[in-house]
């Protein structure tokens, strides 16, 4: 760097690519003196003025302000305040349109002025070289100042230089913009001001060479410097340069004046050099050494239609239409209003919109003078708008790809580089608007990474938010535990040194065991005897419930069944069978030989049933005898269906006997009262066998005794019914 700066001082001079000579028309203004706008009946001041988010509003509808008082707060990295540009009443906060390209509203504050000019407190420090650098840059913040050659890029955060030193401090005096001589007139009228704003910045930034470069085509503005640098201040330099559009870009003006190019996509600090336009550096002399914030600006108005043309200190959000008529504006059909020069700037939707920071030139032409562009053509290929970008882009590579909207691609092709001067549309022979797409490209771009940065800090705040969670929860289960450790110390002090919570366990273990051995034997082991007499209990009366039933569907069947032995059933039943009942109750083993016997009967009626039926001939000729159980077999043998019923009845005969003495053998004391009896199987079977009426007798028995153990089971299952019958 200190080989370029003695270079710089040797007069050495540079150049940039490309670049192109578009008519002047600077001497309708810059002839001129500066006049003053004066006090508009209502003032109309946008909360955003600059490249950065908007403060948060100080005032409400209402509200008496001040002159220079703050209207927005200024806390924040990129936040610049606007003030009141004179003192009055605030009437109204609201969207308007503003000086934009896209004619879109934002918020604004409108003023009406009291004619008063109050001024609120003001902190004038002419001895600024006593202040800290941290304390210059909160002055220029608080002021509202933003860069005013029409980046509007907040000049505090530009002046911090990302905490790199500066080498260079270069201030663009060379406006370079066809029509517009704001600059010109300040360095004229102002020339001893600017310097110490100069002065200032070199105190704040203490660089080793300041630089004013200044176009050829305005020699007044170059005597002015000249004299007002004096022969005191030999690091500030005046560097006169060729007339040549865009020089006065601020990459375009580090390479003319230092032969150094800012690197792609960075800055001017970044090669140790600051650039700044000389509104703003008028704007930070006042700011700083009078105290006064940023309520003005200087305006070139200008163009053919305009009576009284010229520059003129204009308040922040005057109303443009009442510019117009101040200055005698003469419309013609379909009349264009551009703020800012022809190739920069843009035609304004209507003209009720305010004056603001960005504001250096309203440009009214007339047709003959500026002739408004042609219907676009179609590409040609013929590269003159290569050969006259000033950034040595590719600009009609960019106005396809931004045409098709593949931004992947205008990226590739460096768009943020263009610097939107216009010399690519001025030379364009088709006439095509190229700087419009390479706008609405930029734009498209912008919001896309604003929407995914969005989404970034979305997730990046959730995942926040939930490890902040997680933090309180294990924050929450220490102190928890702590306050259970501390709670369980004070009751073991208390409780003379024994844990409160091993002796509730300990407590709660004895009573669940207490509870477990409770109607335990002496030995420990555990007394079942109660469990084991209620489950017999329940087995018992399962057991009678299921011989009721089947006797029931027993009786049932036998009463839809014709009887083998209905003379025998006809009977009167004698009371030996009884008393055999009754002794089958008493004694179980007489009960069972009962039981032996029935079958032994039943057996031999079947056996003699089957013999006689092989046999038919075999008594053919014997004397007739009475009816028996054989013969009714017999009987049933000859006549098919009566054989079935026959062998019905019998099986049914043969299972009820079997339930009724199991149901017995249950319920022994059914019949303990009744008489002794003691017959013998073997006689009855005898008896059966010798004498058919013995054998009639013995059947008759035999169900009399199905029928005793019926009622003996029915009497089991109700104990009462058993009681009265032995009672009678």
């Amino acid at each position: 760097m200190q080989a370029i700066i003695e270079r710089i001082k040797a007069g050495a001079m540079w150049d940039f690519h490309g670049g192109i000579h578009p008519p002047e028309n600077k001497t309708q203004s810059s002839h001129q003196p500066i006049r003053e706008a004066g006090l508009p009946p209502e003032l109309i001041i946008p909360v955003r003025q600059h490249a950065g988010p908007a403060g948060e509003l100080l005032v409400q509808v209402g509200d008496r302000v001040k002159k220079g008082q703050p209207l927005t707060s200024w806390q924040g990295g990129r936040t610049v305040p606007v003030h009141a540009s004179t003192s009055g009443t605030i009437t109204a906060i609201g969207e308007q349109t503003v000086a934009h390209p896209s004619g879109l509203s934002d918020l604004c504050i409108t003023l009406v002025p009291d004619g008063e000019e109050s001024w609120c407190p003001r902190d004038p420090r002419p001895d600024y070289w006593h202040l800290e650098r941290s304390e210059l840059l909160a002055r220029v913040q608080q002021a509202g100042i933003a860069g005013l050659g029409g980046a509007v890029f907040p000049t505090h955060s530009k002046l911090d230089g990302r905490g790199q030193r500066t080498e260079i401090l270069i201030i663009n005096g060379l406006e370079c913009e066809p029509y517009i001589t704001t600059d010109d007139r300040l360095m004229r009228d102002y020339a001893a001001e600017v310097i110490e704003g100069i002065r200032v910045l070199r105190h704040l930034l203490g660089p080793k060479l300041c630089l004013i470069g200044i176009e050829d085509n305005k020699p007044e503005a170059i005597a002015a410097l000249t004299a007002a640098i004096g022969e005191h201040d030999q690091d500030i330099m005046v560097r006169v340069t060729p007339t040549k559009y865009p020089s006065g870009g601020a990459k375009q003006t580090i390479e003319i004046l230092t032969g150094r190019q800012v690197p792609k996509g960075g800055r001017a600090v970044d090669i140790g050099i600051m650039v700044l336009n000389v509104a703003t550096v008028f704007a930070i002399k006042r700011a700083i050494v009078e105290g006064e914030p940023l309520i003005e600006r200087l305006v070139t108005l200008t163009g053919e239609t305009f009576r009284q043309p010229g520059n003129v200190w204009v308040r922040l959000g005057t109303p443009v239409r009442w510019l117009l008529q101040r200055f005698e504006l003469q419309p013609e059909a379909e009349q264009r209003v551009i703020m800012g020069g022809p190739m920069m700037g843009f035609t304004l939707p209507h003209a009720r919109v305010p004056v603001v920071k960005a504001t250096n030139c309203l440009l009214s032409p007339s047709r003959a003078e500026l002739p408004p562009p042609g219907p676009e053509q179609a590409c040609i290929r013929c590269s003159a708008c290569a050969d006259a970008c000033p950034a040595t882009l590719l600009p009609q590579e960019l106005y396809w790809y931004s045409r098709a909207r593949e931004y992947d691609k205008v990226e590739a092709l460096n768009l943020f580089d263009c610097i939107e001067c216009g010399a690519c549309a001025w030379v364009c022979p088709s006439e095509i608007p190229l700087v419009q797409y390479y706008k609405i490209a930029k734009d498209d771009i912008r919001e896309s990474r604003a929407e995914a940065e969005k989404a970034e800090r979305a997730k990046a705040r959730f995942e926040a938010k939930q490890a902040r969670f997680e933090r309180e929860k294990v924050a929450r289960e220490a102190r928890h535990a702590s306050a259970a450790a501390n709670r369980r110390q004070v009751l073991t002090e208390a409780a003379g040194g024994d844990d409160p919570v091993a002796a509730a366990l300990a407590r709660v273990k004895a009573k669940q065991s207490g509870l477990t051995t409770q109607g335990a034997l002496p030995d420990g082991a555990p007394d079942n005897e109660a469990v084991i007499a209620a489950r017999a209990a329940r087995k018992r009366e399962a057991e009678a419930r299921r011989a009721a039933k089947l006797a029931e569907q027993g009786a049932s069947a036998q009463s839809e069944v014709p009887s083998v032995n209905h003379d025998a059933a006809s009977a009167q039943p004698t009371p030996a069978p009884a008393s055999t009942e009754s002794e089958s109750g008493d004694d179980p083993e007489a009960r069972k030989k009962a039981a032996v016997a029935a079958a032994i009967a039943r057996a031999k009626a079947k056996k003699a049933a089957s013999a006689q039926s092989e046999a038919p001939s075999a008594n053919r000729d014997a004397a007739p005898v009475q009816p028996t159980p054989a013969s009714t077999e017999s009987e049933s043998h000859d006549d098919p269906e009566a054989r079935k019923k026959a062998a019905v009845a019998a099986a049914i005969a043969r299972a009820k006997a079997k339930k009724a003495a199991s149901a017995q053998s249950e319920a022994p004391s059914a019949s303990r009262d009744a008489a002794p009896v003691q017959p013998t199987p073997a006689s009855t079977e005898s008896e059966s066998h010798d004498d058919p009426e013995a054998h009639k007798k013995a059947a008759v028995a035999a169900a009399i005794a199905r029928a005793k153990a019926k009622k003996a089971a029915m009497t089991q299952s109700n104990p009462t019914t058993a009681d009265n019958e032995v009672g009678d």
